[in-house]
Order: C-alpha cells, then structure tokens, then sequence
C-alpha cells in the first residue's frame, strides 16, 4: 500500500510541464538502436535550475549519490553510474536487483537526514511529491545540493532523465537513453494513432473511494499515447472521482493498476452501480503492471508498451530496443506484460 501511496502521490502532482498529444513523438522509428554517443565530462563546479525552478549549485562530480526516488534509483542505475548510489529510499520492488545492496536511508513516511548525512552524500535526488519540504531544507543546511524532480508528464520524465545526467556528470548517457525511449515511445504512438480510442479509466485505488488520474498526472499523455482516450478526476489536484460521475463518464476500458494489489476483474463486475458502465457490461477490465507504468523513469517505455497491450490487445509491437547507456550492474530496462517485480 506505500508504493500506493507513492504512485498517487505522483499522479496527482501539479508540476507544470506543458502536456502533450500523440502527435509530439511523430517521427519515423528507427530500425535499430541508436549506437551510444560519446560521453562529454561535463564542467563542474556547475548550476541547474530543478523541476521547482530552484537553482542548485554542485561544486564537483558528485561521487556519493542519496536517491529519495525509486524512480532517480532505477535511473541512475540506468545511466550505468549506479556504484555511485550510497543510500536510496525504500522501494518494494527493488529494482534493479543491484540496487538491493543499496543502504536505505527513507521510508515513504520519513527520511533520516543523520544517516544521509553520515554517508558523506554529495549529492540528494528527491521526489518532491514524496519529501517534505523542511527534510530537503535541513539537507540544504548542511551543505548537501538536492535536486527536486517532479514530472507531469512524458516529456517531463524524458526531462527529469536528462536533468540527472547533468547533475551527476554522466550527459552523455542520458542523451541516449533518452533518444532511446523517445525512438520506441514513437513506434507505440504510431501503431495506436489510426485505431479508435476507447474512454480508458485507469484504476489506482478504489478501495474506499475511487482513485484515477488527475488532469495533471503523466497517465494522461500514457493513456492517449497508448491508444485510449483517458477519464480523469477533472481536476489537477483531487484523484478521487465520485462514482456517478464515473458512470456518466461510461469508460469503455476499465485497466486495473491496483491489480498489483488484488484486486481483480471479476471484483470490479460485483461492484454495486458499476454494471451500468460498457467496461463492466463488456468484460473490458484489464490488469496492468502498474509499478513499470506509474514509475517516472527508463521503464516508462514498457509501462506504456503494457498499457497499449491492456487498451488494444490485439495489437503487434515491436519488441522492446535495450537501454544503450545499460551495462554490467545496471540493466536495461526490461520489457514486462504481465509480471509484477
């Protein structure tokens, strides 16, 4: 339920990036991989501006990394630079697997700003949908930079990727990774575009209320580049959606990410009022991998690759192109239709 917890938290964030439509990754798919670029050694000391518009000086490479994001984990592991990780948040799908000798220093309830402290960190990558801001302010004052990441949407997490290559000098990287999903994120939007795009309800939670994507959330542009039109809550802020107004919506496809969770189609079938919806009537609810397509990071290809499987599942895509930045003891993102970490 934390990670719950974390991925609403993401799909309810109000980060500012500009949304996008399907036709922002237009361009012709490559047939094969781009080849890795050289990687520049960026200038250090250096100064970013981080997706809070707060400008963060790092005065050298840094060479002891605190990731409180399971997302800046997966990435900078991604980026081939993962022995630099000290210390990471908790994340109960551990991934990549090398990660999991990685001390955890926070809990999605807290951070231990002595442990972090003590590693002798040089450098905090931080969710800031998932930390408080007086933990990143006591981080501050001991002198630690933190870049805060909070993307809204595709673009944004291609963004943030980027944005840590700069951070942690490894550019290069970064740019291929991000060339990368960008070429596969085309290939998917193009095999979607001429298909009809069904009313597609994401499910985050419902047991209680009922939680789907806000107005603000990167599910938005997922769902759209998967091939579906997407349900929201209508508002940029509240994830909950009242039931009656679910049903007006009349989703046709129902995708369970709370699946992770148990829940599963035939609950959804034995929902009181939730029969009147064409999803419902037509046997249209799909589970989905919901951590690889919540997750703000290199899986995010895959995340959509399953969600246009869940809205079409008739359709054929191309396999999935490895991480070209992926190396020993950091995995290329791998492609999961079915599997939960």
């Amino acid at each position: 339920m934390a990670l719950l917890l974390g991925a609403l938290a993401a799909c309810t964030g109000t980060a500012t990036t500009p949304s996008i439509s399907p036709s922002t990754f237009s361009s012709p798919a490559p047939s094969a991989s781009p080849s890795p670029s050289p990687s520049p050694s960026p200038a250090f000391p250096l100064t970013l501006t981080d997706d809070q518009g707060t400008q963060v000086s790092i005065p050298a490479k840094p060479a002891r990394i605190v990731t409180l994001s399971p997302a800046a984990t997966e990435t900078v592991f991604a980026l081939g630079e993962g022995a630099r990780v000290v210390g990471k948040v908790q994340d109960v799908a551990d991934y990549p697997p090398e990660a999991h000798a990685v001390p955890e220093v926070a809990t999605y309830t807290g951070v231990d700003v002595e442990k972090i402290v003590a590693l002798r960190t040089d450098l905090v990558l931080v969710d800031t949908s998932l930390t408080k801001p007086d933990t990143l302010q006591k981080l501050r004052d001991v002198g630690i930079p933190v870049v805060q990441l909070l993307a809204a949407n595709v673009d944004g997490v291609l963004g943030d990727i980027t944005l840590i290559g700069r951070a942690i000098g490894a550019d290069g990287q970064a740019g291929d990774l991000v060339a990368s999903m960008r070429a596969q994120i085309d290939q998917i939007s193009a095999a979607t575009r001429s298909l009809p795009h069904p009313r597609t309800f994401y499910e985050i939670d419902a047991t209680k209320e009922i939680f789907g994507p806000t107005d603000a959330s990167p599910l938005v542009d997922l769902i759209t580049l998967a091939g579906g039109q997407p349900i929201t809550t209508g508002s940029t802020t509240v994830a909950s959606i009242p039931l009656e107004k679910l049903v007006a919506a009349d989703p046709e496809i129902i995708v369970l990410g709370d699946a992770a969770y148990g829940v599963k189609a035939a609950d959804v079938a034995h929902r009181p009022g939730w029969s009147r919806m064409t999803a419902v009537r037509n046997n249209a609810i799909r589970p989905v991998n919901d951590i690889v397509i919540t997750r703000p990071g290199p899986r995010l290809v895959d995340g959509l690759r399953d969600l246009a499987l869940a809205i079409h599942p008739d359709i054929v895509l191309a396999a999935a192109s490895p991480s070209p930045s992926a190396g020993e003891g950091s995995p290329a993102p791998s492609a999961t239709s079915s599997a939960y970490p």
